[in-house]
């Protein structure tokens, strides 16, 4: 009889019933999500683009994928958390729709006529939509008993997890303005250094914190909470004085946490797995287990750290090229 109360009671304060609503409108989102991202990977060729070394060539590709990446665990990461809370609020399903939008935007054709200002705009519409989910997810712990404690910061909605959009709205916007321009790789690649060491730091604090829920009762739990933050401050130091003798363990040190991402995403499955009946039950159990898509943004960051140092590279390789042609 109480949980027939507690039912009837969250249906005439969502007028909605528990459970009922949100898949549907989630699996259109995906597909939305996903056919846009499709329609705005065909770059076209015409027009006139701007000449671009090797080096930026392949920065432009890892700042387009990462912050790709970074949209889609917005997404699904988002998506699933707020499916787990029944989808009360209708302001819950701009997350994941943002995050769609923001993943399209990435892979789409840098421009420099209305549909390129209309990308930057929609980068600078996730920042924005980030920044406000940071403060219903603030204010969320904050109305809870006891305010902001331990207790909440565990099982309240997640403070850290807007903060992907945000960056995947800036290393859009990076990018974008990155494929636009000419001789400003190294101020670019600072930028992106720079957020890119920002968003490890605080992933890995997001992660430190779940993972002390979880008492780190795996050895592996401890690998996202110390690799990032070593790549976070090479990066730094790179982007303060960049240095071609440290480019390639960085590089290494980079890739370790992109594999990362792919790793982490295998566990959380394997957590999900190993809870009652597995994936027989994956309506609860997904909900239950640890958040699948959340692992997967180590990977953008990864793609964007590697594009800082490419763009990074070009300069530190500018001065070299220029003693050779001396020589000869």
């Amino acid at each position: 009889m109480t949980h027939d109360r507690i039912y009837e009671a969250f249906r005439r304060r969502t007028r909605r019933p528990v459970g009922g609503i949100g898949l549907g409108a989630i699996v259109a989102g995906v597909g939305l999500g996903f056919v846009a991202a499709g329609l705005a990977a065909r770059r076209p060729r015409s027009g006139n683009p701007v000449k671009r070394s090797r080096n930026k060539r392949e920065a432009l590709r890892l700042g387009r994928d990462g912050a790709a990446i970074m949209g889609a665990s917005v997404l699904f990461d988002s998506a699933l958390e707020h499916l787990r809370g029944d989808f009360r609020r209708d302001e819950m399903y701009v997350a994941p729709l943002t995050g769609a939008t923001a993943m399209a935007a990435a892979l789409a054709e840098p421009r420099r006529s209305k549909r390129g200002r209309a990308l930057e705009a929609t980068h600078l519409t996730s920042v924005g939509i980030g920044m406000a989910g940071m403060g219903f997810h603030l204010r969320n712990i904050s109305r809870r008993p006891g305010g902001i404690s331990w207790n909440n910061l565990f099982y309240a909605a997640p403070l850290g997890a807007p903060g992907a959009l945000i960056m995947s709205g800036l290393f859009g916007m990076v990018t974008h303005r990155m494929a636009q321009t000419r001789g400003y790789e190294h101020l670019h690649g600072r930028e992106l250094a720079c957020l890119t060491a920002l968003a490890l730091v605080a992933e890995s604090g997001e992660v430190a914190l779940l993972h002390f829920r979880g008492a780190f009762h795996d050895k592996a739990m401890y690998l996202p909470v110390t690799l990032p933050p070593l790549a976070a401050a090479g990066l730094m130091a790179q982007a303060i004085y960049p240095h071609r003798r440290f480019r390639r363990p960085l590089t290494l040190l980079l890739r370790a946490v992109e594999g990362l991402g792919y790793v982490g995403t295998g566990f959380h499955a394997y957590g999900v797995a190993r809870n009652s009946a597995g994936w027989r039950n994956w309506r609860q159990t997904t909900l239950a287990g640890p958040p699948m898509p959340a692992p997967i943004s180590f990977a953008g960051l990864g793609k964007t750290g590697r594009a800082a140092l490419d763009l990074l590279a070009v300069e530190q390789d500018q001065p070299h090229q220029t003693k050779e042609r001396a020589a000869i």
